[in-house]
């Protein structure tokens, strides 16, 4: 049992409230995921990239990062910290060499997100806790997901938490369980991707992933998973543009959508909606069984 929460803001005055509502929405969902959490907060793309990073050991590893990196690529890369995490921001030619570098300058870092728009913070603890060791509510930006875990069938890492990302700018939030992941990951390994946990929230994020890098937009590649994916779901999936919203045709998992001329939000509650401006207005559903909702700038 876990709790998703999506903000898609249309009205621009209300993205300097997006991280304050996003973290009032996560809350909400502590009972249906109190041992972890984590969120993907987009802002509008510039002509640079990001790279959230996450350490165990953040003393040692982040300062000075950003001037060896800098060294070791022969571009410019700034540094901001934020508790275990850090984000880089470096021109979007030198990705690919960051991310072929940081292994030997900083062995300990995991990628967490890489994309123009997108940051992901997660940690073990509970959902307010986590919020305010990253500071949400003071966060800024176009759209973002979030997800509270309640880890039944794995142990309770920041690994584990979600958001996950597999693919730039894209992430995946799931409430559910797969039961053919082994066999897609084993799949998805010889199609060149590579996976840091055991959890099958991360194999339906490459698989996504997978299939938008043969050619099908997220909506598509959506439709595909209805076919490929076994098991019960919920999906929130984020994208430099938007999100989409997939549940499996049995449909057994809770999800509510909202939607006003200010905003679309989904939550696995109502709750997680009921404090958000002008609700008592707006649109509110159940989202069918194995339909795909999709929303984007």
């Amino acid at each position: 049992m876990c709790g998703i929460v999506g903000l898609f803001l249309k009205d621009p005055t209300l993205e300097t409230r997006l991280g304050a509502l996003m973290a009032d929405m996560l809350v909400q969902m502590s009972e249906r995921g109190p041992d972890s959490a984590g969120f993907a907060v987009y802002g509008a793309p510039g002509g640079s990239v990001r790279m959230t990073l996450r350490s165990e050991s953040p003393a040692a590893d982040f300062p000075l990062l950003d001037q060896a990196l800098s060294q070791a690529i022969g571009a410019p890369v700034a540094l901001t910290t934020r508790d275990t995490h850090a984000v880089l921001t470096l021109p979007a030619e030198a990705l690919d060499a960051a991310r072929a570098a940081l292994p030997g300058l900083r062995p300990g870092l995991s990628v967490m997100s890489f994309g123009d728009a997108i940051e992901i913070y997660k940690e073990v603890g509970l959902p307010r806790d986590v919020a305010s060791r990253f500071g949400l509510a003071a966060m800024t930006g176009t759209h973002g997901v979030g997800h509270t875990r309640m880890a039944t069938e794995s142990a309770v890492t920041t690994m584990g938490a979600h958001p996950f990302s597999t693919g730039p700018d894209q992430c995946l939030v799931h409430n559910g369980s797969l039961s053919n992941h082994n066999a897609l990951r084993r799949d998805l390994v010889r199609e060149g991707l590579a996976f840091e946990t055991d959890n099958d929230s991360e194999v339906a994020a490459a698989y996504l992933t997978a299939r938008m890098a043969e050619g099908a937009n997220l909506g598509q590649a959506l439709e595909t998973g209805l076919t490929d994916l076994d098991g019960f779901y919920t999906f929130v999936v984020g994208t430099r543009d938007g999100f989409g919203v997939l549940r499996d045709p049995i449909a057994c998992k809770p999800a509510v959508l909202a939607e006003t001329d200010r905003y679309v939000a989904f939550g696995s509650e109502y709750r997680a909606l009921a404090g958000l401006p002008g609700i008592e207005a707006a649109k509110v559903w159940e989202p069918e069984p194995a339909t795909v909702y999709f929303w984007s700038r």
